[in-house]
């Protein structure tokens, strides 16, 4: 490793161990298969039809498993040098944009967006360089006036949350998990600022209870204007209001310093036109910022998923900075973690295993496939650019706007670009931006972008970069896994199934990854019939199975032992599971 070098990567220790395992397990499945292929029934009233179901269900499950070792081979780990990063690049960070999405102000209640908004503005990084950007889909008046509310509240959380050092820097999460201090002057600071905090929020709980904004309130920002009575959450005109702006010298806090730039967008909404979900909503937040400050980084999180470590931009930098190794890396994708599941965690919605485990060893192939939230891009990667080697990132770009100019005039500029019409007989949505028509547009963006030479990175830190709400009831989690499951399939039927679209472009190690995923919906059938089968053919007196004292048994048991019994050590290592 080089001394210049701004990140480390380094193997995951017991693969030689590992690999013996998974040699004995594919030993294992020959001598399942080749016991198959010589022992079929003689005649279909002796169980050939089960025979020969059982037997394609065990080449499936053979082959789901080959695949899944494509993450486990060898998997890799990230550690970054942020006080090389800071000697080297402090006078001359670059700009960085944050995208926060919300879209129902009664589903995702304006209290949790602002606090996740809060939490973006005071990140351990120049004010001056942040411009976060929230795209709420439901075009809710309550929700502009949450954000009204916290563009007033950051003048006092921001320099409170740096001063005290504060983790994690949510308000509502961090009021919720501390004590106030015994120190006399940090006990009064803290409860004064607890006090303003609650009366913020309990006035938002108030407006959004009553579904209005009173009159007396609208006079407080030309942005409440906007709103007509006419319009609906599925039927209104694009908005677009600069709260703060960070270009302006009289944009600080309550402690002198510069604010960040804050933004709330809602774009055209029509029935007349689809508006394509997230991804619709990603790439309006790409062409609006694109005019008002357009930074070479983008970060986007959902509203649920706050900053919990506010060196997390500083972190995602070390990979785009580093002179060597960090020229074609086009995103830094940080693990999606959940700060409301229980111990037991009863429907597995922790994913720790994909986070510890399976992620890593994608990141060993060219990169962790793109999930959505939590994640740093190039901004001319979304639109669209290819990898060459002759790329060179030009760090100081940004906005060239003058502080002076006519806000309302950008403003309207930046709505024309939001409009439901402005995609027509346009590339956005295909190849550029986030792509349309596929129920997870994360997955399918990442592997575009892969597929056209570049890399990405999976940094998972001890101090989690981010934390949100997951499912937590039965209903929730199926509606989740639904959308994953036929979102990921659907790739898999399309032209961008990654053993064709990214063949000859991406490893083959990472085309395996890919099918992981694209194959969760089609390894339901075969593991129902194998649970299923077997036991409706002992009912007849027909068994699928070798008896326990022929030597065949021994491939059947040790495969189904071992691999439960690795499974099992894997989730206790990666607390998937308590005891």
């Amino acid at each position: 490793m080089s001394d210049r070098s701004l990140f480390a990567t380094e193997q995951a220790r017991g693969r030689a161990a590992y690999r013996l395992y998974a040699c004995t397990i594919l030993a294992g499945i020959y001598l399942i298969l080749y016991y198959r292929a010589t022992h079929l029934p003689a005649t279909w009233r002796e169980g050939r039809g089960e025979w020969i179901g059982l037997s394609l269900a065990e080449l499936w499950h053979a082959f789901y498993w080959v695949i899944t070792q494509s993450v486990r081979w060898n998997p890799v780990h990230r550690r970054t040098f942020k006080d090389k990063l800071s000697q080297r690049y402090e006078g001359r960070l670059p700009n960085v944009d944050i995208f926060v999405c919300t879209a129902d102000p009664y589903a995702e209640p304006p209290n949790l967006v602002i606090s996740t908004v809060l939490s973006l503005m005071a990140y351990n990084y120049p004010p001056e360089k942040l411009s976060v950007y929230l795209s709420d889909d439901g075009g809710s008046i309550l929700t502009f006036y949450a954000m009204w509310e916290a563009s007033q509240f950051a003048k006092h959380w921001i320099p409170f949350c740096k001063r005290n050092k504060l983790e994690p820097r949510a308000p509502a999460i961090y009021f919720s998990t501390s004590d106030c201090p015994n120190d006399k002057s940090h006990h009064e600071e803290w409860l004064g600022m607890k006090i303003l905090y609650e009366e913020m929020t309990n006035r938002i709980d108030a407006i959004v209870m009553s579904g209005k904004v009173p009159e007396e309130l609208k006079a407080n920002h030309k942005g409440f204007s906007q709103w007509k009575p006419e319009m609906t959450s599925k039927k209104h005109p694009p908005i677009v209001q600069i709260l703060i702006d960070g270009k302006d010298p009289n944009a600080l806090d309550n402690a002198g310093n510069a604010l960040p730039t804050l933004v709330y967008m809602a774009r055209e909404k029509n029935p007349e036109y689809h508006h394509n979900f997230k991804a619709g909503a990603m790439n309006s937040l790409i062409r609006v910022s694109s005019i008002i400050s357009n930074s070479p980084i983008i970060l986007n999180v959902d509203c649920d998923m706050y900053s919990n470590n506010a060196d997390s931009i500083r972190d995602a930098l070390c990979f785009f900075l580093d002179e060597v190794k960090g020229r074609d890396i086009a995103f830094v994708q940080y693990p999606q973690n959940y700060n409301n599941m229980t111990k037991n965690d009863t429907y597995g919605n922790t994913l720790t295993v994909i986070n510890e485990v399976e992620m890593c060893g994608l990141d060993s192939w060219g990169g962790p496939l793109y999930i959505g939230t939590g994640c740093f891009h190039r901004r001319e990667t979304l639109c669209g650019m290819k990898y060459t080697k002759e790329y060179k990132e030009n760090w100081n770009r940004g906005s060239e706007r003058n502080p002076h100019d006519d806000i309302r005039k950008l403003e309207e500029k930046a709505e024309s670009l939001a409009t439901c019409t402005y995609e027509l007989n346009t590339q956005w949505g295909n190849d550029v931006g986030l792509k349309y028509g596929i129920a997870v547009e994360d997955v399918i963006t990442g592997l575009m972008i892969q597929c056209r030479g570049w890399k990405s990175a999976y940094y998972n830190p001890p101090q989690k970069g981010f934390l949100g709400v997951g499912p937590t009831t039965l209903a929730q989690t199926i509606l989740q896994h639904k959308r994953w499951s036929e979102g990921n399939f659907q790739i898999f039927l399309s032209k961008y199934c990654t053993f064709i679209y990214g063949h000859g472009k991406i490893k083959l190690g990472l085309q395996m990854g890919y099918c992981i995923y694209n194959l969760w919906a089609l390894n339901s059938i075969p593991t129902l019939y194998y649970v299923i089968a077997p036991s409706l053919s002992l009912l007849r007196g027909i068994s699928l199975f070798p008896k326990m004292t022929s030597p065949w048994f021994i491939p059947f048991s040790y495969v189904m032992v071992a691999k439960q019994t690795y499974s099992l050590i894997e989730a206790l290592l990666t607390r998937e599971i308590t005891v």
